[in-house]
């Protein structure tokens, strides 16, 4: 007998299906007659995808700059696997690993080449910071939970240190099995052209449709030929919206070319989640609905393309054998105002609603959903 299953759950091919969850895993689906300890029929009324990753948060309580609470983020919004990035060092990295243990929220983190993490904007000015030696020690005690590396590359963080730091942040990647690495881009210098042709297959640029100088796109529109190249070699574009890192001239002058993000991620924390412009993932994932992705497309960049990003290979998908990690939610037809990070605004007929999130096998209700939906877990 499964614990849980869902009838006639909508996928974002419109399709319906019944998903069986046994022990936090996904055990069967399709039409499915096997009776379960509790059954809930979404009666077609409800999309059903593979649980939310958000590839770029700040989930760090202690952090004394951008800072939050790993549910806040992640399973009281709908978002059932969140990944830290950057926000601790090796330094700090074993207070955030116990921290997270606490969570509902699957939590991982992308450890900041710095070892201080981010107690300052610029953790990468003074280079005794960036220290192989505690980087490999960290990834050797947490191998489950450090996904990859992470390396803020823009004038504020680097200082006077150019492009140096992410030579080093290359060599520790190498010596630590090729770990994903995401780098940040931001003002200049360095310039994102230096920037672009050090990353090799697998590397993540994060903010990559910021309305910056340094952006990847040319003053007159066309795409720098320095990100033309590493798209090729297989550079992965994650949006990472942030208070300050997203333009929707830039998104829909890049998706009109086809440039289209791999993955699609807030960059959030406390005060941008609270005061905006990010408020939340399904935020941001509306952000691009209205943009002109369409729902698959979306839900893919933070599901499969999250999970094939950070390796993450027993989540992403709505496949028997995989993590029960699963998001309900709703496209609720309501006109709203959509802001990005330079305050332009697009206006948006149809937003994101994540009513419930399932981890593990275990239902979790959202703030949205206890007032529009009452699914009983």
């Amino acid at each position: 007998m499964f614990d849980l299953l869902l009838r006639h759950a909508r996928l974002t091919d419109d399709t319906l299906t019944d998903i069986a969850i046994h022990d936090g895993k996904i055990a069967a689906l399709g039409e499915i007659s096997t009776p379960a300890h509790n059954t809930i029929d979404l009666n077609g009324d409800v999309y059903v995808s593979a649980g939310w990753i958000d590839s770029h948060v700040h989930c760090y309580p202690n952090s004394p700059i951008y800072h939050d609470e790993p549910d806040s983020v992640g399973i009281a919004t709908g978002v059932t696997t969140v990944i830290d990035a950057g926000s601790t060092g090796a330094d700090d990295v074993d207070d955030f690993y116990n921290i997270t243990r606490q969570a509902a929220t699957d939590v991982y983190a992308l450890l900041n080449i710095s070892r201080v993490g981010l107690i300052a904007q610029n953790e990468l000015a003074n280079m005794t910071n960036v220290d192989a030696d505690a980087v490999a020690q960290a990834v050797a005690r947490y191998p489950d939970f450090i996904v990859g590396l992470k390396a803020r590359m823009s004038s504020s963080v680097v200082g006077d240190n150019g492009i140096t730091p992410l030579e080093h942040a290359k060599a520790m990647q190498k010596q630590n099995g090729d770990l994903p690495l995401m780098v940040h881009i931001g003002n200049n210098p360095p310039n994102l052209d230096e920037i672009a042709e050090l990353l090799s297959t697998g590397d993540i640029i994060t903010h990559c449709y910021n309305g910056k100088p340094n952006r990847i796109l040319t003053p007159s529109g066309e795409l720098r030929a320095s990100i033309t190249s590493a798209l090729k070699r297989g550079v992965r574009l994650d949006v990472g919206h942030g208070t300050a890192s997203f333009s929707f001239e830039v998104a829909k002058r890049a998706i009109a070319m086809g440039i289209l993000p791999h993955t699609i991620s807030s960059d959030i924390y406390c005060r941008n989640r609270i005061n905006g412009p990010v408020g939340s993932l399904a935020s941001v994932m509306s952000k691009f609905l209205a943009i002109g992705l369409s729902l698959p497309q979306v839900v893919e960049c933070v599901t499969a393309n999250a999970a094939d990003g950070l390796r993450l290979a027993h989540k992403g998908r709505l496949k028997p054998g995989l993590d029960a990690d699963l998001t309900l939610f709703t496209v609720k037809r309501q006109p709203t105002l959509l802001t990005d990070a330079e305050n332009d605004s697009l206006q948006a007929e149809h937003i994101l609603v994540p009513l419930a999130a399932i981890r593990a096998g275990k239902g979790y209700m959202t703030e949205q959903g206890s007032t529009e939906h009452a699914f009983n877990f």
